[in-house]
């Protein structure tokens, strides 16, 4: 199973996967990592990807996660914002989406915060009108700690491996 953990930039993917990957012996992978330079760059200069920009994005990504799911569980961070996306990441793949759900407010603080990375504060406000809230997934409130966000995380995945 690839756990997706999923929301708009700031919201902790990275943070909260790479402590998830320590405490459940997984591999962690940032979706982040396999954005082309032209994607970066568009960020870097304060706009948006649109659905075009991110084709052969999560088409790449797709395919990492059929690999990743032949060597057994892992974790990636991908914000995967839109129906369409989640759709392309999880067809013919064995996914799990983890929806880390905060308000615009508390985000919006963390990205004042957040040193060296390429998305800014300004494009925050399109990432919330661009998610679309997903249904089928393991949703966390963020306005916690970090440990009890992941330990959230941890007893949502046992239900979930105890129900199969």
């Amino acid at each position: 199973m690839i756990y997706i953990i999923m929301g708009v930039s700031g919201s902790g993917k990275t943070t909260i996967g790479k402590r998830l990957s320590k405490i459940l012996e997984m591999p962690f992978y940032d979706a982040d990592d396999y954005h082309n330079d032209k994607s970066i760059k568009k960020m870097k200069e304060e706009l948006p990807l649109d659905d075009a920009d991110r084709v052969s994005w999560l088409s790449l990504l797709s395919l990492r996660i059929r690999r990743w799911n032949l060597h057994g569980d892992a974790i990636l961070a991908c914000s995967a914002l839109k129906r369409k996306y989640r759709y392309k990441l999880s067809n013919n793949n064995k996914v799990t989406f983890i929806f880390l759900d905060g308000k615009y407010d508390l985000i919006y603080k963390r990205l004042l915060e957040r040193k060296n990375h390429f998305f800014t504060v300004p494009m925050l406000k399109s990432q919330f009108t661009t998610l679309e809230v997903p249904v089928n997934c393991i949703r966390i409130s963020i306005d916690k700690s970090e440990s009890d966000i992941c330990l959230s995380i941890v007893n949502n995945i046992q239900k979930e491996v105890d129900a199969k």
